[in-house]
This record gives C-alpha cells, structure tokens and sequence, in this order.
C-alpha cells in the first residue's frame, strides 16, 4: 500500500543549509512542509515548500501527486491502461496503424526530435530495440549475478536496424503517432520523468503554489525562493556517484530558483561482468553503454530538457560535452569523472557551494 509521509523536515534533496523555523519579512507567515510518495515513474517522489497551512500545501502536494500518475500512464511503455493510448498503445501498432494520443505524447514525441539533431543523435527515443536487449540482460544478471553476460554485438546490431528516429510519424492535427517499421519501439525513460515533471511545475504555479521544490527520484524542479526569511536560494545537493546508494555525500551544492538539476550516471539500473559496470545509458553509436563520467548533473530551467540533456551529455566525450553545454543558452553542467575528479561549466562558477556560494544573497 502506498504510504505518504509528511515532514517537517527533509534530508531526501540533501538541502544542506540550516533553516529558520518560520517566518518572512512580510506580514504573511509561511510554513515549510513536506510530502513523499512512491506511485510514480517507479520512483520516489518529494515535495518540498512553504504555504500558510498545512491544508494549503496538502492541496498543492495531492494535485501534484494525482497529475503525476496521470502522466506515468500516458508515457508508460509496459503497461495498458484502461481507456488511455499510451507508449505501449503507439508501440503495440508499430507499422500497422497511426494511434491517436494524448496531447503530452504528441508534444513530448515533438521535443524529442527537435533536439534530436542539436545533441548529435545521442539522445534517441527510438533506442527501444536495443535498450530493451540490454534490459533483459539485466534482469538475466539480477536473478543470476555469476553468469552475468554482455548482450552480442551481432543482436545490438541487428536491433539497432530498428532504431530510426526519422520513420516516427506525427499528425498533429489528428493528433496521432504513426511507427513506419514495425520493429520500432519507444523508449521515453530518459526524457519523460523531466518532462512530466515541468508540465506539473508549471500546472501548480499556475495554481498558486509560489515556494517549492519537486524532487521525483532526484530529477530536481525548484520554483520560487524559500519563504523561511532566511534564505533567498533553494539548495539542491549533487549526489555522489561513488558514495553509497541510500544517504551517500553530495559532490557538491548548488543554489538556485526557478530551475531544474538534473543527473545521469552509471551508478543506477546496472549490472556487472567481469568487474566491469553496465549501466542503462546505452550510446546509439557504439551499442555500449556510456563510459566517459561516473556522472553529470545538467542545470536549466526547463525540467524536460535538462532529462532530456543529462543523457547526451553523459554520453559525449568531455570536449563535445561541454561544447554541446556552451553553445545553449542558460544551460550548465557538472560532471563527475571516472577517477572522482568534479568539473563544471563556467555558468556554475557563482551558483556552487565549492565555490563560495550560498542559500544567501547577502
């Protein structure tokens, strides 16, 4: 059963400034509470800000979890839904039949492609073929670790003729997705929980919620800044990739409002052979998973794009990765190297905690 936990205090985003009890400068006295959940893109989720009562936040934290499940639906590449055309709906139909979808499929399908080219393809949706050969390897690994094996190079190979983000097909005036290679699947799971989490950022500003975090498994969106009177800036910790799983030390801090810190690393959904990592980011170019970086961490506004940018950045040579990171406007990046060595692009140079930076202004 699924349980919700509120706090008054929050050591999941690993927020590593002290905090006022109460308090704002103004009249209006702010409250800072919390709210966690567990039934969303298979994952943890955080809710973090200030309101005036706790009945306010709830409102807001319950808006947010319900919105949520609604989009773990729509871009579900697993399961069936009863009455929802989903991923799997759109995968189910490859080279058979366009399938008319939800809104937040078309747009998120569209995103995808229009950054296909600027991240020099390394960040593919329809990598479905071949991440799921990886994936059945995983499970093989998890149930049996001693004869864990890499998948053949000729069965990446022959998947990866499937891998075409050109033969997706959108009508978006009948709002339907169309797979011309019947082969074809969808593989939105480096992209999806980011952008699910900025429509739902979005829709709660909208109603009102002005000081908050959402965190959902550390895909990190931060609006307004906390209301404790003390601080003037949410921070955000970058977690260690080489520290322990669960309560490991943060890389480092960074302070922000009104954006998004988002991680890509090795050190989740992986498997080992021989000693040797295989982790789910999977490179469309070598068939192999990334091995540049432990980790990077991408900071921009937009939730979506910072998921949808963690992956290519993660799987660009550090030179091309930061060159990709300079050439976009208000996009940042910290990478963690394989021998634990933390560089960051220039933008962060005032934002991180090693640094000099704080949660204050003053």
């Amino acid at each position: 059963m699924r349980k919700i936990f509120k706090f008054m205090l929050i050591n999941v985003l690993l927020l590593t400034l002290s905090l006022g009890l109460l308090g704002c400068e103004d009249e209006t006295e702010y409250h800072r509470f919390s709210y966690r959940y567990f039934d969303t893109f298979d994952t943890v989720t955080d809710v973090v800000g200030y309101a005036e009562t706790e009945e306010e936040f709830d409102e807001h934290a319950e808006y947010i979890e319900t919105r949520m499940q609604e989009l773990h639906k729509i871009f579900d590449r697993f399961r069936d839904y009863e009455g929802i055309n989903n991923i799997k709906t759109i995968n189910d139909n490859a080279g058979e039949t366009p399938v008319e979808v939800p809104p937040e499929i078309l747009d998120l399908i569209q995103f995808s492609k229009d950054w296909y080219e600027p991240t020099q393809g390394k960040m593919n949706i329809t990598i479905g073929p071949v991440s799921s050969i990886w994936s059945r390897y995983r499970d093989d690994a998890d149930y049996d670790p001693e004869n864990a094996e890499i998948p053949p190079m000729e069965e990446l190979e022959a998947a990866a003729e499937h891998v075409d983000i050109n033969k997706i097909v959108l009508d978006h005036e009948n709002n339907t997705v169309f797979l011309e290679d019947p082969d074809m699947i969808l593989d939105v799971g480096a992209v999806a929980k980011g952008y699910a989490v900025e429509i739902v950022a979005k829709e709660v500003i909208e109603r009102g919620f002005t000081s908050g975090i959402i965190s959902v498994g550390g895909n990190v969106r931060t609006f307004g800044k906390p209301l404790d009177g003390v601080r003037d800036r949410w921070g955000v910790g970058v977690r260690d990739p080489h520290g322990p799983a669960f309560g490991g030390d943060s890389v480092d801090t960074v302070f922000l409002n009104d954006a998004s810190v988002v991680s890509s690393g090795d050190y989740q959904r992986y498997y080992i052979v021989d000693g040797e990592v295989m982790h789910h980011l999977i490179d469309p170019d070598t068939l192999m998973p990334g091995n540049h970086y432990s980790a990077v961490t991408v900071i921009t506004q937009d939730s979506g794009l910072a998921d949808y940018l963690s992956t290519a950045v993660f799987l660009l040579p550090f030179d091309e990765s930061l060159a990709l990171v300079e050439s976009l406007e208000d996009v940042d990046a910290l990478w963690v190297m394989k021998d634990g060595e933390v560089l960051f692009s220039d933008g962060l140079e005032d934002k991180l905690r090693s640094q000099g930076a704080s949660g204050s202004d003053n």
